[in-house]
C-alpha cells in the first residue's frame, strides 16, 4: 500500500506492505467485514486524511481560535514590551479569583482549622460529638456512613449531633467573633 502523508507543505508517499498496512488498520481502529484489500487501503487513507493530513491553518485555527487580543500589545509602549500576551491580565477577566487560587485555597482551609479547633475546644469534654459533628455536619458524611465507620448505632449518632448542636449554639451567642 502507499500511504500519502503531509509534511509540512508537501506530500511524501511512504510503501506499506500487508504486515504494516494491517497493523495500521489495528491502530487506526478501523473495522470492516469482508473488505477487499484496495477497499481497505481506500479506508485508511480516508481516515488518515482525516485525521494527520490537515493543513497547517487548521492545526493553527484549532490552537489559538479562543484567544483574544490583550490590553497589553507589545510595541506600542517600550515598557510593555516584556508583557507576555497569552493569557489575560487581571483587570481584563470577570472573576479575577483564578489569579489567586493558592491564596482562597489557603484562606479556606485555614477559616476550616479554625472552626474545628472551635468546635473542639467548646466540646472539649466531649471529643466524641466534636468528632461527629465534624464528620457530618461539616465534611457531609451520612450519618449512616458515619456510624458505619466507627462501629456505633445510627441513632446515638443522632442524638450526639443534637446534643453537639445545642452547645454549640449556646456558645454561639456567647463567642466574641
Amino acid at each position: 500500500m502507499r500511504l500519502k502523508i503531509r509534511y509540512e507543505q508537501e506530500f511524501q508517499t511512504i510503501e506499506l506492505d500487508a504486515e504494516a498496512t494491517e497493523e495500521l488498520w489495528v491502530s487506526l481502529s478501523l473495522e470492516g467485514e469482508g473488505l477487499t484489500q484496495e477497499e481497505k487501503e481506500t479506508l485508511i487513507q480516508d481516515t488518515w486524511e482525516e485525521r494527520f493530513n490537515r493543513p497547517d491553518y487548521n492545526s493553527w485555527h484549532k490552537f489559538d481560535r479562543h484567544r483574544g487580543r490583550s490590553k497589553a500589545q507589545p510595541g506600542k509602549d517600550d515598557a510593555e514590551d516584556e508583557v507576555d500576551t497569552n493569557e489575560p491580565l487581571m483587570e481584563e477577566v470577570a472573576d479575577d479569583r483564578i489569579f489567586r487560587k493558592d491564596e482562597l485555597d489557603r484562606k479556606e482551609r485555614e477559616s476550616y482549622s479554625a472552626i474545628c479547633d472551635w468546635v473542639r475546644k467548646v466540646l472539649v469534654k466531649k471529643p466524641e460529638w466534636a468528632d461527629a459533628f465534624i464528620a457530618v455536619r461539616m465534611d457531609g458524611e451520612s450519618i449512616r456512613e458515619y456510624a458505619a465507620r466507627i462501629g456505633a448505632d445510627e441513632n446515638n449518632i443522632t442524638q450526639k449531633l443534637k446534643r453537639a448542636e445545642k452547645k454549640l449554639r449556646e456558645n454561639y451567642k456567647n463567642s466574641q467573633i
